[in-house]
């Protein structure tokens, strides 16, 4: 019985967070296409695109950071029946999130030289400097699309950005096929063509869910008719003050991981192919995790909003359970498929990369024996993230995972990839300790807080 607290959340649990999971995988879905349509062309242009990539990963860590204090302030407001604050954190998140897209899109610019100064295979720095144009670029209609996502997951809508997700894939997809390889009419322009798909799929993305939710009646309101002219600092404060370091949490948890795509890098370009593999797979099944630390800072947002602390930590739980049995799921299925997975990226079968490819596979066949184990840890912090979050508990986190990815995770990474035999591995199993330090951390700080905040309610109703 004492289970069925736990599990008979996880129907309402799953129910929330399905439409965010296939929402983000479909953001995954766009690198995957790109990843499995450009590792047909070669290795170098799949280092390029994982290269070009991991500038992009920091930049958008820090914008869709930031958008995540808009589900928190939303949710809250929500419970709370306070439509005026509902449109308010929207409008405000809304222009932030304008600005720090165009913000982040020059940092990517400006920063493109920086490629040269870090050991990567010349032929791949190449490739990747004009792919970094166009994706950068993207960068802008992507992270204002998170505005309005965040703001419809707030409010327990979470099917909207998923259709959005799924219809810009679809133009992704249509795209990459005419011009990664010259169809039809089309030019053949590898891994620009790519870029143009990214692109053109992150506009009409946004641009769809502004209009479904602009023509949607219980929307309609929270859209249309926003008084740009009357800006409240204290909202802004308020956005900055949960988003910034939440903006902090995911960079840390993403610099590693483009860390290791640099690291990779000196090893060699088929290193870095290797790396992009299984750092797209495991990005897949992570955002399963990821669309149930969504739905942990809406209910747990929304319980706080009520005051039901008992019933916060139970539902909290619940999510952690959750996490738990899929994860270990996952994990199985990338201990039994890590010889076929690297096959769907590159042509084991290609006569002119034979080489290249084979050790390619076999690089990323290992890498996911050590994504496996790291599936479980990674599900458990990213929950606890978004748990805290709903307490809008973000600065002590935010030490937590610079603690785990940089005092623990990094130095293994750098040594054992670097100056071990292990190499790639070596690599990986940092990115390992990494995550096993902050799943640990994140769980004593929610345990910590959350039974602090029942009794403190239980000695006050008691008095």
């Amino acid at each position: 019985m004492i289970l069925q607290n736990y599990t008979k959340e996880f129907r309402y649990n799953l129910k929330l967070a399905s439409p965010i999971i296939l929402g983000m995988l479909g953001h995954t879905f766009v690198s995957f296409v790109d990843n499995a349509m450009v590792g047909q062309l070669g290795t170098a242009e799949l280092a390029a695109v994982s290269l070009g990539n991991s500038f992009l990963f920091i930049a958008m860590s820090l914008g869709i950071g930031f958008s995540t204090a808009i589900t928190t302030l939303v949710a809250e407001a929500d419970a709370a029946g306070n439509k005026q604050k509902v449109k308010s954190a929207l409008k405000h998140g809304l222009i932030l999130c304008t600005i720090i897209g165009i913000v982040v899109f020059v940092g990517v610019l400006l920063a493109k030289p920086l490629m040269y100064e870090m050991k990567q295979p010349e032929e791949v720095v190449v490739l990747a400097m004009p792919y970094l144009n166009l994706v950068a670029a993207s960068l802008i209609p992507l992270i204002m699309f998170q505005a309005f996502k965040q703001f419809a997951d707030g409010l327990s809508q979470t099917k909207y950005a998923m259709w959005a997700t799924l219809l810009a894939n679809v133009v992704n997809v249509i795209i990459n096929y005419f011009l990664i390889f010259g169809i039809w009419i089309f030019p053949k322009w590898g891994i620009i063509g790519a870029a143009i798909g990214t692109l053109a799929s992150r506009i009409i993305m946004l641009l769809f869910i502004w209009l479904l939710l602009r023509y949607k009646q219980k929307f309609r309101a929270y859209v249309t008719n926003f008084d740009f002219k009357s800006i409240q600092k204290s909202v802004l404060k308020k956005i900055i003050a949960l988003g910034f370091p939440s903006s902090l949490q995911m960079l840390f948890e993403v610099a590693i991981f483009t860390a290791a795509i640099w690291l990779s890098g000196i090893l060699g370009k088929n290193a870095q192919a290797a790396n992009q593999i299984a750092l797209n797979l495991s990005a897949m099944t992570f955002m399963v995790a990821m669309g149930l630390s969504v739905a942990a800072t809406i209910r747990v947002g929304n319980q706080k909003g009520l005051q039901q602390f008992s019933e916060l930590r139970r539902i909290a739980l619940s999510l952690l359970f959750l996490v738990l049995i899929i994860d270990v799921f996952f994990a199985g299925m990338f201990m039994l498929f890590n010889d076929w997975f690297p096959t769907l990226y590159v042509n084991e079968h290609n006569i002119i990369n034979m080489v290249d490819n084979e050790e390619v596979i076999i690089t990323a066949a290992k890498l996911l024996l050590v994504a496996a184990f790291f599936q479980i840890s990674d599900g458990i912090q990213v929950v606890g993230l978004g748990i805290l979050r709903g307490l809008q508990d973000v600065k002590i986190p935010t030490l937590i995972t610079f603690i785990a990815y940089w005092i623990v995770g990094f130095p293994t990474s750098y040594y054992l990839g670097l100056h071990t035999e292990y190499k790639s591995t070596g690599i990986w199993i940092g990115l390992l300790a990494g995550l096993t330090t902050s799943a640990i951390l994140l769980y004593i700080r929610f345990n910590y807080l959350s039974k602090k905040l029942i009794n403190k309610q239980l000695t006050h109703g008691a008095s």
